[in-house]
């Protein structure tokens, strides 16, 4: 599975819980946080996609999608650990978590694999 298929749902879950989190309760942190990381998360799945496209892999994308996952778990774990609250915090860290280890897998095994050109 290529990292994009995952990348850009998540950014886009992270990016929709910021503005319910920012609508529901007035929240800008919400908003920002949400949204910004879903935002630099779409942007890192778009420039790996296209760099499928062109048959190459994007390593600076990788990069900054296990960043910005790996950042998230930390920040979210945290904020679990002090509030015990299962929403928004524990499931983000969560998910953020599984996000990490995803992307330390693709890194670990070379990235987005190219198919072969069929002769």
């Amino acid at each position: 599975m290529h990292d994009f298929c995952f990348t850009i749902p998540y950014g886009l879950v992270l990016v929709a819980g910021g503005v319910i989190g920012y609508v529901k309760k007035g929240s800008v942190a919400s908003l920002g946080g949400g949204a910004g990381t879903g935002l630099v998360l779409i942007l890192a799945g778009y420039l790996s996609l296209k760099a499928f496209e062109k048959k190459k892999n994007s390593y600076f994308a990788l990069l900054l999608q296990t960043v910005t996952a790996a950042v998230l778990t930390w920040v979210m774990g945290q904020r679990y650990y002090q509030t015990s609250k299962i929403m928004p915090a524990g499931i983000v860290a969560g998910i953020s978590a599984l996000m990490t280890a995803f992307y330390l897998y693709k890194i670990a095994t070379g990235g987005n694999h190219i198919p072969a050109k069929a002769e």
